[in-house]
C-alpha cells in the first residue's frame, strides 16, 4: 500500500527538489583563504590574475598557482569603520594603455564623520604599486557614522563611469539635490562632470547628480544586451530592490518603499509602496537577502546561465540567480547556499566562471560554475 503524505508536503515536495536539484549542479572551488574582508575584485587583461580590496584599506594581487601578494603601495589612506574603508575596483576601459585603476573609499571628513570617495592611480608594470593616485570625487556633505556608502562603480560603452552613493543613514537627504547622498553620479573617465547630466547647471542642484532616490546602493553592472545601468540596493527590514537608471530619475527612498524600519514601525516619510512622481522598482524583495554584487551572465561557456543576473547575498549568504527576458526580471533560483558565508561580491570571469568573494574576517575567493 503506497505511504500517504499531507497535502502540504506533496506541495511542497516539488519546490525542494528544485531546490536541491539546482544545490547540487553547481561546482564550487575555494581558491583563496585568508581575506580581510574582502569588497571587490577586478580581473586583469592577458590572464594576469586579478585585484583584490580588503575592506581595512589593502589592495592585493592574487594569480593561480602563486602566493596571494602583499599590499599594492600607493593606496590611499581609507577611513575603516563601520561599512566603511575600501570598497571597489575598477579598471578603466583604455587600461591595456593607461593602466588606469579606480577605487572608492570612505574618507574621513573633520568632524570625524565619514563619505565615499573615489580616485585612480596607474598601477606599475610589475603590479606591486599604485603610482599618482588622484582624488576626483568626494561625496558632500560628510554624513556618515559607519552605515550606507554605497561604494559601487562601473562603466557604460560611451566610458563614463556610475558611481552609487549611500545616504549615510540619513533618510531625507536622498531627496536633496544639494546633497550627494543617496544618489548616483556620473563623471567622464577622467574624473570630470559631463555638461549632459539631468542637474548640470541648475541652481541648487548638484551637477554630478545622475538618479536620486536611493538608500544604500551595493549592486551596479551593465546590462550587455541593453546598454542600461541596473542597480541594486539594500531595503530598511524588507523591500531591497532592482533598479534601471535613467537620467534623472527619482527612485523613491525614503518617501516609497517596500519595507518598514527595524522596529518594525513604518518608516516615518514613507507613504506608500509606488508613490507618484518616482520610479518602481524593476524587482523587489520583500524580505531582504541583504543583496550585494552583481553580474549579468553573457559568456557562452555555460549555456544554461545565459540571459541570467547574479547577486549576492549578505544576509542569507547564498547567490540568487534571476532571469532577465528585456525589461522582464523573474524565476528567481537560490545557489551555493552550502558555502554559509556573506557573498560580497560577483563576477563573470574571462574563463565564463563565476567568481565570489566571501564577507569575513577569514574571507575565501570562490570560484563556480555548472556542473558539465
Amino acid at each position: 500500500m503506497p505511504a500517504r503524505f499531507p497535502r502540504w508536503l506533496i506541495v511542497l515536495l516539488p519546490l525542494w527538489f528544485t531546490f536541491a536539484a539546482n544545490a547540487q549542479s553547481i561546482n564550487s572551488e575555494v581558491l583563496q583563504q585568508g581575506l580581510d574582508h574582502p569588497w571587490s575584485l577586478a580581473f586583469l587583461p592577458e590572464n594576469q590574475g586579478m585585484l583584490i580590496t580588503l575592506r581595512g584599506g589593502e589592495l592585493r594581487l592574487w594569480q593561480e598557482g602563486k602566493a596571494l601578494s602583499g599590499p599594492i603601495s600607493g593606496v590611499p589612506q581609507v577611513w575603516a569603520r563601520g561599512q566603511g574603508g575600501l570598497m571597489d575596483v575598477v579598471l578603466a576601459p583604455d587600461f591595456a594603455s593607461s593602466r588606469r585603476v579606480w577605487l572608492s573609499f570612505s574618507e574621513a571628513g573633520a568632524d570625524g564623520k565619514a563619505g565615499t570617495a573615489v580616485g585612480y592611480g596607474t598601477l606599475s608594470d610589475d603590479r606591486r604599486q599604485l603610482t599618482r593616485f588622484t582624488v576626483v570625487f568626494r561625496q558632500q556633505p560628510k554624513l556618515s557614522d559607519g552605515n550606507h556608502f554605497g561604494g559601487r562603480m562601473a562603466f557604460d560603452n560611451q566610458g563614463y563611469l556610475y558611481i552609487t552613493l549611500g545616504e549615510n543613514n540619513r533618510r531625507t537627504t536622498a531627496q536633496d539635490n544639494d546633497k550627494l547622498q543617496g544618489k548616483v553620479v556620473r563623471l567622464t573617465a577622467q574624473g570630470r562632470v559631463p555638461e549632459d547630466n539631468p542637474f548640470y547647471g541648475q541652481p541648487g542642484a548638484r551637477p554630478e547628480i545622475w538618479t536620486l532616490g536611493h538608500r544604500n546602493p551595493q549592486g551596479l553592472a551593465l546590462n550587455p544586451w541593453t546598454g542600461e545601468m541596473w542597480l541594486n540596493e539594500h531595503g530598511p527590514r524588507g523591500g531591497d530592490e532592482i533598479n534601471v537608471l535613467a537620467p534623472g530619475k527619482n527612485y523613491g527612498w525614503p518617501l516609497a518603499t517596500h519595507g518598514v524600519n527595524y522596529s518594525g514601525l513604518p518608516i516615518p516619510e514613507a507613504q506608500g509602496e509606488q508613490v507618484a512622481g518616482t520610479e518602481p522598482p524593476r524587482y523587489v524583495w520583500k524580505v531582504s537577502p541583504a543583496i550585494s554584487g552583481m553580474a549579468f551572465y553573457n559568456s557562452k561557456r555555460f549555456p544554461a546561465w545565459q540571459n541570467k543576473l547574479f547577486i549576492g547575498a549578505l544576509k542569507e549568504k547564498e547567490v540568487i540567480a534571476l532571469t532577465v527576458q528585456g525589461d522582464r526580471v523573474g524565476d528567481e533560483q537560490r545557489l551555493l547556499g552550502d558555502l554559509q558565508a556573506r557573498i560580497r561580491d560577483v563576477r563573470v570571469g574571462p574563463d565564463g566562471f563565476l567568481y565570489l568573494l566571501t564577507d569575513e574576517r577569514n574571507g575565501k575567493l570562490v570560484r563556480a560554475g555548472p556542473q558539465p
